[in-house]
């Protein structure tokens, strides 16, 4: 069955991201492949970078906080004069969970479009991940975003991810919940920006070729569509649960909930009385 969702998926923000993140990136490249010139073709390229497993603190601001003050509960001893079989039942002191923070390495796909007689990058597509949207990882980006607009290439870069920190740009910012930013070679500084709303199809954008060469169109929705068709995310994602963080709206929560029993992802609420 398709996403429950007529847009993007807020469930696929939690650990379900990498895996869907490269399968997307087939997607997209399939559909740009399909429509390019003979001149041209598409090229997956695949980077590392380091990030936090999602069961770090640093991965997750929303829902850990650090207090100032620990707070433990201590076993008593066992006075000098209690018997023998009294100090038999004295419970064993519990041990206390905690978290090993790690990185781990991930890859990050994008998709470079070349001209194929002058071997020359063209347009490189961008699907920004949490390893760049956070902490260090967002600084290490927001460096090479500056090193690639620096370049004579186009830069198409795909938010689909409601939390972290946004790229850098000089305006007013429409509210949104996902965003798609161009950069064309010719039109620095200006960069163009789409605002997609939760509730709203994604769009299709211009992917830009070299001139005269005509742009390139790339469906977004068609394409977590496709996603959705080959790795049936609604059997692995759990629908009965909140989405990842950052948290909804109260009328955003409740809009999630009535498309998810809609589709049979949730069951309905039982009626009183």
């Amino acid at each position: 069955m398709p996403s429950p969702f007529p847009g993007m998926d807020p469930y696929l923000e939690g650990e379900m991201w990498q895996e869907f993140h490269a399968t997307l990136a087939n997607a997209l490249r399939a559909q740009v492949l399909a429509a390019l010139p003979p001149r041209y073709t598409a090229l997956l390229a695949k980077r590392y970078v380091l990030d936090y497993h999602p069961t770090d603190p640093r991965r997750q601001k929303d829902r850990v906080i650090y207090p100032d003050i620990h707070v433990a509960t201590i076993h008593e001893a066992v006075p000098t004069y209690a018997t023998a079989a009294a100090a038999k039942v004295v419970p064993p002191i519990a041990p206390v969970p905690m978290i090993s923070p790690y990185t781990e390495t991930v890859p990050q796909i994008s998709i470079e479009i070349h001209d194929v007689a002058r071997r020359r990058l063209v347009t490189l597509i961008e699907i920004l991940s949490p390893a760049n949207k956070e902490g260090q990882g967002a600084a290490d980006y927001d460096r090479r975003r500056h090193e690639l607009l620096e370049r004579e290439l186009h830069l198409l870069e795909l938010d689909l991810l409601r939390g972290c920190q946004r790229i850098t740009l000089w305006g007013d910012w429409p509210p949104a919940a996902y965003y798609v930013y161009l950069s064309r070679a010719q039109d620095r500084p200006i960069t163009d920006l789409w605002p997609i709303g939760l509730r709203e199809p994604l769009p299709t954008v211009p992917v830009p070729l070299l001139e005269p060469d005509p742009d390139v169109s790339l469906d977004l929705q068609a394409a977590v569509n496709a996603c959705f068709d080959l790795v049936h995310y609604e059997r692995l994602l759990d629908y009965a649960a909140l989405p990842p963080p950052p948290g909804l709206t109260p009328e955003d929560a409740a809009w999630v909930g009535e498309r998810l029993i809609a589709t049979g992802l949730r069951p309905s609420p039982p009626h009183s009385g």
